[in-house]
């Protein structure tokens, strides 16, 4: 009978660390257990002591050495190969071999050797296995770094997770991970981390909070905040009860600091009642605050995830924006109270009510109550209120209020704009900047110019050759498509949900309708609160705003929506995907559609997806005309979604399914071949997130491991997962072209055509993308 094995108390072997427990679960439950050892026949030989394999995970000289993996390789049959790792020391080697251009990430464009041997945990790491090729290295070193997060020194690591299924690890990462990086709260406990704002260029980083007039109980929770952390050396400022007037924003410049959001009253663990933030996701990289549109297709994500309660508690942030700063706030910060941005308000909170739990059936009726009544103030008061409306087309503009320059600009954005002016006065562009922020120097042209900017910045698409020094006068198509869909779904909602009876609380004047110039020109309003609202209304407002949409703004010899300028009175014939927002809406009739289909679609259809407007509308690109980010070449999640959710709704579900396969390719191949990169947008001709643009990129930014992804290009991922097939599903986690998938290039232009069928070498591209950025290959 064989001698009975006596081990230190509290050890944890492989077999028992992995018979229960998922390969694929998040790095806190994979990681979070204590040390795991091998059973070996002399205990003081399992490494308990240290790492110390016989054949070290370093090449050298002996890489022609190793022959070529084939298909009848031995392979392991009895259990899931796993790999006994020593945490520090292997980070080091991979890097020292790996990163060969010392980013801390391993991708195609490394010259490393692309092999390492790992020794396998149950010959205690003397025998190895070769792990190959980009995408398992650079899991590798993710799964390290996650490792190290988690204090670990050495670890049992499956080969599972290094050879994930592309698609399932992005989305699980986006599920388990990306989104709890990109949660922030407004409170004692999260301000530290919110209060950071990368866009504040004043040189003062004194953290400071602004708190709305009429919430006493909000001022003082954050006085008392400011009291108990004294090193946080906290600012605590109450706004007036009209913060968004021009002149006073613009006094905020040289003093910036974030916007108290919604909170909810708790127990405080002491019998008595505290304040809490309502948790939000924030874009990511330099975007540290709560957006407005950002937040719309965020949501979309997460509620594939079943994340309905964050979302709601985004949708809860907009009502208290609207109640207090009047608008939805393009962000939450001082320098953005006077602009808003794309209105998403309806359909998202329709959405997360159509997800809520139904055991409290009331509870959610008066949610969404509150959220319909903040959405027609907001509809009142900003969309068809001047100076955003045209009273003459009936057609809402992106206009907002401001003064001066944009202080969350970089600094140098706009010199090449100012230096003319700084010459025509004699002075530096600094020292004009400063005269003319403080009304020193009058320059209407400037003025006009600066008007035309803050409305690109209130549309979303910062920036376009589209809106270029005239975004403030266009009826764009987007904007009138997103109040169609707010006309229609307030109808609805008082309809189905409120028994065709709606009253206001708030008073806020109502806006004339048919909207005119005289009715406009008339003092005269209707207050909110002196009737009811019933949808038949709002149906009505539904019906002419489409009437004028294709009156004004449907271009049936081009079978395009086009944006209109209310003061050339006339079409802006600029090709922009948003047209096929009007899809999403709802507002294009079946023959529209079908022309938009049949005609224009293919005008911008790329390789990787939906382009944001067409080249030959972008115009020639030089040294005095560069790339703008919202023209050709470049792909955005916003324009990818609408687009899909459009052509599904209008029955055209292999073309929503085509271009959602098109665009996951592109994030797919990104995601394997650039160590698990997730950015804000791709140019999705060259399939790269290496983009040429004013803004560069955003998301490429991390260490070893991708921390958050990118907001809205995490929601497209797993949108779009729910448009694909399950074969569809397959072929993109083994990045398959759709040009090979779909099998023709016949749904692109001759141009894009020539473009997919050279674009098969993904390295190749990558280092034209770096030479285009201006990195040496």
């Amino acid at each position: 009978m064989a001698p009975t094995l006596n081990h230190p108390a509290g050890v944890t072997f492989v077999d028992d660390a992995h018979r229960s427990s998922s390969v694929h679960v998040d790095a806190a439950t994979y990681y979070g257990g204590g040390e795991a050892f091998t059973r070996s026949r002399t205990y003081s030989h399992s490494h308990i002591h240290g790492y110390n394999p016989k054949r070290t995970p370093l090449f050298e000289e002996d890489t022609h050495m190793r022959a070529r993996r084939m298909s009848h390789d031995e392979k392991s049959v009895t259990s899931p190969r796993r790999f006994l790792i020593d945490v520090e020391e292997t980070i080091r080697v991979v890097l020292e071999q790996e990163d060969t251009d010392g980013d801390f990430q391993i991708s195609i464009t490394d010259a490393g050797p692309k092999m390492m041997a790992l020794g396998t945990a149950t010959s205690n790491g003397f025998k190895t296995f070769d792990i190959r090729g980009t995408y398992m290295l650079s899991n590798l070193l993710q799964e390290l770094a996650l490792a190290r997060d988690h204090g670990r020194k050495r670890i049992v690591l499956d080969e599972g997770r290094l050879s994930e299924n592309p698609v399932d690890r992005l989305s699980r990462m986006i599920k388990n991970s990306f989104w709890h990086s990109l949660t922030r709260r407004i409170d004692g406990d999260g301000l530290e981390i919110i209060t950071a704002d990368p866009k504040n260029r004043t040189g003062r980083v004194q953290p400071r909070i602004y708190v709305p007039h009429g919430e006493p109980a909000m001022a003082e929770y954050y006085r008392k905040v400011a009291r108990e952390k004294p090193h946080m050396n906290l600012d605590v400022q109450v706004l007036p009860p009209k913060p968004d007037d021009a002149v006073f924003v613009k006094s905020l410049n040289s003093k910036p600091g974030l916007l108290a959001l919604a909170m909810n009253e708790v127990d405080d663990g002491k019998g008595g009642r505290t304040l809490k933030g309502i948790p939000f996701i924030v874009p990511g990289a330099r975007f540290n605050e709560l957006y407005n549109w950002d937040s719309y297709f965020i949501s979309l994500g997460l509620l594939v995830d079943g994340q309905v309660t964050m979302a709601k508690g985004m949708v809860d942030h907009f009502i208290f924006e609207i109640k207090h700063y009047g608008k939805i706030l393009n962000g939450s910060r001082s320098y953005y109270l006077c602009r808003t941005q794309p209105p998403f308000l309806t359909d998202m909170a329709l959405q997360i009510y159509n997800q809520l739990d139904r055991s409290d059936v009331e509870s959610n009726r008066q949610w969404l109550k509150r959220a319909i009544q903040a959405a027609i103030k907001e509809y009142h008061t900003i969309w068809v209120a001047e100076p955003r409306i045209d009273p003459k087309t009936g057609l809402s503009r992106y206009r907002p209020d401001g003064l001066g320059i944009p202080p969350e600009t970089e600094a140098t954005h706009f010199t090449h704009i100012l230096e003319p002016y700084a010459e025509k006065h004699g002075i530096s562009v600094l020292e004009f900047s400063e005269k003319y922020n403080k009304g020193l120097l009058k320059e209407p042209a400037l003025d006009e110019y600066f008007l035309h900017d803050r409305a690109v910045r209130e549309s979303g698409h910062d920036t376009t050759y589209r809106f270029e020094k005239r975004c403030a006068n266009l009826g764009t198509i987007d904007l009138q498509a997103l109040l169609y869909k707010y006309e229609v779904d307030i109808g609805t909602a008082i309809r189905e949900v409120f028994d065709d009876e709606l009253a206001l609380e708030e008073e806020f004047d109502l806006a004339p309708f048919p909207p005119s110039v005289e009715a406009y020109r008339n003092p005269y309003r209707e207050c909110s609160t002196s009737r009811l609202q019933n949808s038949e209304e709002w149906f009505e407002r539904a019906d002419h705003r489409r009437e004028m949409i294709d009156k004004y703004l449907w271009n049936e010899n081009k079978k395009l929506y086009f944006d209109y300028d209310t003061v050339l009175e006339k079409q802006s014939l600029y090709e922009s995907v948003t047209a096929f927002w009007a899809l999403w809406a709802g507002c294009a009739s079946e023959e529209q559609c079908w022309q938009l289909v049949s005609q224009s679609l293919k005008k911008f259809e790329v390789l990787g997806g939906l382009v944001s407007g067409t080249e030959e509308s972008r115009g020639k690109i030089s040294l005095d005309r560069p790339n703008r980010q919202w023209d050709y070449p470049y792909a955005w999640p916003p324009h990818q979604i609408m687009t899909w959710v459009g052509l599904e709704r209008y029955g055209y579900l292999e073309d929503a399914q085509r271009l959602a396969y098109r665009f996951l390719y592109m994030m797919t191949t990104a995601f394997v071949d650039f160590n698990g990169v997730v950015p804000e947008k791709f140019d999705a001709v060259k399939l790269s997130h290496l983009v040429d643009a004013e803004y560069g990129n955003q998301g490429l930014d991390f260490k070893m491991v991708p921390r958050e992804g990118f907001g809205w290009m995490n929601s497209a991922y797993q949108v779009g997962l729910s448009f694909l097939t399950m074969h569809m599903r397959r072929a993109v986690a083994t990045c398959t072209s759709p040009e090979v998938l779909f099998g023709s290039v016949a749904n692109l232009d001759n141009a894009v055509a020539k473009a997919a069928l050279a674009a098969t070498d993904p390295l190749g591209l990558a280092m034209e993308s770096l030479n285009i950025a201006g990195v040496p290959a």
